[in-house]
């Protein structure tokens, strides 16, 4: 069993009350017999010292469970014994109360239970005909009740600490998963946006270097293009900083989507086509949308070898509608699809409970139709 940690304030409380009423008892002399001696007093005094000192030791040694117990069960008996007043057998209670926390339940009980036993036992050997003494059976009843009431606030206490160790799991759990859709949202965000301008870099510079001395003229365009390209990914970079400072700088769809046709190369050529109203459609979805546009324009720019591209945009009331088509070399529909792009456009789409559907064929184009309901996912 895990060990809890004891409510710290309890014992010292009743060492302190104890303490206080025995030394008052017999400094005051209210019992019928002549005061205790000195030395039972000292003695008396000495193991509510140890007792205290044994409270701190085991703030510092919580381990030390089996120890701790015995030498509390010995260190009470002896105040017991030593005090005339009869009033520390209240420190009975803190036993079970004290095991509770460090061996459970069923320890609990089972100490409480010789706790009563132990006067109990007491009772009958030196007293004959104590069950007609209201004292002695008063005495018994209400160290019952103690140890009742004691064993109960120790369960309450112990579901308390357990219950905010489960919370803290379940937290520590919670954020956990919360970082890891944390970087699978980054990765997802660095490859739709800085992977596709540095594509469009490297067939710009390729080209760059293929024309530099056949037609220097169409090399310095690419490179123009190029250092576009750097800018727009500049771009991109300073606005998802601003995204993860809580920053409201979004653009629309539409002015976004329109950024694709003027960016990249000449080849392939794209053009653009959005209608319907945005409003009813949260940052999710949206952005959705256009990275899915994004990576379909990055895929016929980079392996498709297309010379148009068209985006069709359709927002209507009740789902928006995507499709991106390339008059590209295409591939065939058996073939296995896989890359971090197309994976991390289906997962953003299928946060905000869209559909992704790829047709294509060997020298037939590519038909990339993304379709996202409007209203079904909160804003990211």
């Amino acid at each position: 069993m895990v060990a809890y940690g004891p409510v710290r304030w309890v014992a010292p409380l009743l060492y302190g009350a104890v303490l206080v009423g025995g030394v008052y008892y017999a400094v005051a002399g209210l019992g019928d017999d002549p005061g205790p001696a000195a030395w039972r007093v000292s003695g008396f005094v000495a193991a509510l010292g140890a007792l205290f000192a044994l409270e701190a030791a085991g703030r510092h040694r919580p381990a030390a469970r089996v120890p701790l117990l015995l030498a509390r069960c010995g260190l009470i008996g002896a105040v017991v014994f030593l005090d005339s007043s009869g009033l520390s057998q209240v420190l009975f209670v803190l036993l079970p109360f004290t095991a509770y926390f460090a061996f459970g339940r069923t320890t609990a009980i089972a100490l409480g239970a010789l706790c009563l036993a132990g006067p109990l036992i007491a009772y009958v050997l030196t007293a004959p005909g104590w069950y007609r003494d209201l004292e002695r059976v008063s005495d018994l009843l209400m160290l019952s009740v103690g140890l009742v009431l004691a064993i109960s606030m120790a369960a309450v206490a112990v579901g308390e600490q357990r219950a905010r160790r489960e919370l803290e799991a379940y937290a520590a759990q919670v954020a956990e998963l919360s970082a890891a859709a944390e970087r699978n949202r980054l990765a997802r965000d660095i490859h739709d946006s800085l992977g596709h301008h540095l594509t469009a870099m490297s067939v710009q510079l390729e080209m760059a270097s293929d024309f530099r001395d056949l037609d220097p003229d169409a090399a310095r365009r690419a490179l123009n293009e190029a250092r576009h390209s750097v800018r727009l990914a500049l771009g991109d970079v300073r606005q998802s900083v601003r995204a993860l400072r809580d920053e409201s700088a979004h653009p629309t769809l539409a002015a976004a989507l329109a950024g694709l046709a003027h960016s990249g190369t000449a080849s392939p050529r794209v053009t653009v086509e959005v209608s319907g109203d945005e409003d009813g459609y949260g940052t999710a979805e949206l952005t959705a949308l256009y990275r899915a546009a994004q990576e379909g324009v990055t895929n016929a720019r980079r392996h498709a070898r297309a010379t148009r591209v068209t985006v069709t945009v359709r927002l209507a009331e009740d789902a928006a509608r995507l499709e991106v088509t390339d008059d590209g070399r295409g591939f065939a529909r058996d073939a296995t699809v896989t890359g971090f792009g197309l994976l991390g456009m289906k997962e953003r789409v299928q946060l905000v409970a869209g559909s992704v559907d790829i047709d294509s064929g060997p020298d037939s184009g590519t038909r990339l139709t993304v379709t996202v309901p409007r209203g079904k996912a909160e804003e990211r």
